[in-house]
Formats: C-alpha cells, structure tokens, sequence
C-alpha cells in the first residue's frame, strides 16, 4: 500500500493594494487637500492676482480666460482669493488642533494614568469648557479681546477642542494603563514617567492623531464661522468666511463669490472627515479592542 504524500500547506499573506485598502474617495479627498495646501503654500510663487486688487477683472464676472473663476462685487479675482483664503483656514485650523492636542493630551495623560482627585479636577473642567456653545464663546472671546490676528482664532479655536481631548485622551489611558504590558512594566520596578511615556503614550497617541484629522475639519468650519461673522482675521486678508460674508449681499446678481469659497469650504473639510474616518476605522482593524 502507498501513502499519499501532500505538501505542507501554508497561509499566504496577500498584500492588499492601498486602492483597495482605504477606498477611491479617500485617495481622492488626499488628492485634493494636497493639491489645496501645495498651492497655498506657493500662492505667491503662482501667476495669480493679488488678491485685494480690485482691478482684476469687471465685478460679478462669470469665469472667463482671465478670471477664470470669476470675481467679487469689487472686481477681485475669486481663484486667487480662495487660494489665499485657504493659507488662512489650514494654518488655523493644523494650529488650534494642535495646540489643543498637546494640552488636552498631557492634561488627559495625567488624569487617565493617576486618577484620583487629578481625574475629578480635570474633569470638571472639561465639562465647563464643553457646556458653552462652541461658536458663541469663541466670538465672545475674539469680541471682548478686540483682536483679531491669527493668534488670538487659533487660541480660541484651540480652546474649544481642549475639553473633549482632554476626555478622549483620559478614557484611551484608563484602558491601556490597565493593559498586561502596563503592570509588568510596574513589576518590573519602571516609574511612572516611564511608563506614560514608553507604554502608554504609543498606544495613545495614534488614535488620537486620527480623531485629529476630524477635528482639523471642525476647526476649518469653526474658523469659517467667526470669519463670517466678521471676527476672523482681519482685511484685507482673505478668508473663506468672509468672502461669504460679503457675496451674500449680491448673491441675486451673481453666485460665484458665494459658491466659490462656499465649494472651496465644503470640499476641504469633506476630505478631512472622509480620511479621519477611513484611518479611524482601518486602525480599529489593526489594532482591534484596547
């Protein structure tokens, strides 16, 4: 009688295309925000007019060969002040995250890790900050101040995300510092800064940079809405809340110097959501339950 011999099987680990991975959208949501940040950042490098001229074309023109998204009830040349406007929203909207990230994150590491009175402290004070309505308290700040520079939106923007990082930052270190690697490492006779910052913090930080992406979007549509109301950055500056703002007195004449900031707006923090959501979700695979 013959035994039948069969190969050793093995499981083979088939790369999936990035296409595929994270889906067209999201591919191209990242096409755009690159393709928006590239030409804000070379904005004065680019055969654009300057965007406070108001020389560039006829006012309330339709896109032509030479304004080739039209222009404003002034004559100014709307492709060049989106692409100015967007300097404005990205810087503020990276910036007040970012600010909040790395306040809101030490804060939240601190009340996750030693809880205690630490925990009940913080929190209170994050559910003050939470209680105000976003918009209102940022326009109250900005209004009582009587400033208007870049510091002074992304301070106040970056005031608004601080309570809910500080939240989301406490619940992610309450559960990974009671994790096994966690209380080996405090076995094993590691002080608490080690810890934080060898154990806890890799497992924190890239959930949290994905939960960013979304909030830069919030942060975009929050800056839009106290240029709207006048209580952004200051003209001749250019920014897509107040290019709103004043096209809306002509929209019956023309709706280009709404619609094209408004577009410009829509499209941006679109992208930011769809890739946050898209990285959150592909993390969660990744990584499974914390």
């Amino acid at each position: 009688m013959t035994t039948a011999l069969t190969a050793p099987t093995h499981t083979e680990v088939v790369e999936t295309p990035l296409t595929h991975r994270y889906g067209l959208t999201v591919w191209i949501s990242v096409l755009w925000l690159a393709t928006l940040t590239t030409t804000a950042l070379i904005a004065p490098l680019l055969p654009l007019y300057d965007p406070s001229d108001t020389r560039a074309g006829v006012p309330l023109s339709i896109p032509t060969g030479r304004n080739w998204l039209g222009t404003d009830q002034l004559g100014r040349d709307l492709l060049s002040r989106s692409i100015y406007g967007a300097r404005v929203s990205i810087v503020v909207g990276v910036a007040a995250v970012l600010v909040s990230a790395i306040i809101g994150g030490f804060i939240g590491l601190v009340a996750g890790y030693f809880q205690r009175r630490i925990e009940m402290v913080t929190l209170f004070g994050a559910d003050v900050l939470m209680a105000f309505p976003t918009l209102l308290l940022a326009a109250s700040i900005v209004a009582f101040t009587n400033s208007r520079g870049l510091p002074t939106v992304v301070g106040v923007i970056a005031l608004i995300y601080v309570g809910p990082t500080i939240r989301i930052v406490r619940a992610l270190t309450l559960s990974v510092s009671h994790r096994e690697f966690v209380t080996a490492a405090r076995s094993l006779g590691a002080t608490n800064g080690r810890i934080i910052r060898r154990e806890v913090m890799p497992n924190v930080v890239p959930t949290l940079i994905s939960m960013m992406i979304v909030a830069i979007a919030g942060a975009v549509v929050a800056e839009g809405g106290l240029a709207y109301l006048n209580l952004s950055v200051a003209p001749p500056t250019p920014t897509w809340g107040s290019m709103i703002a004043a096209g809306k007195d002509k929209i019956d004449d023309s709706l280009y110097p709404v619609l094209i900031p408004g577009g410009a707006l829509f499209l941006t923090v679109l992208a930011l959501t769809l890739i946050g959501d898209a990285v959150q979700k592909r993390q969660g695979r990744d990584l499974g339950p914390i």
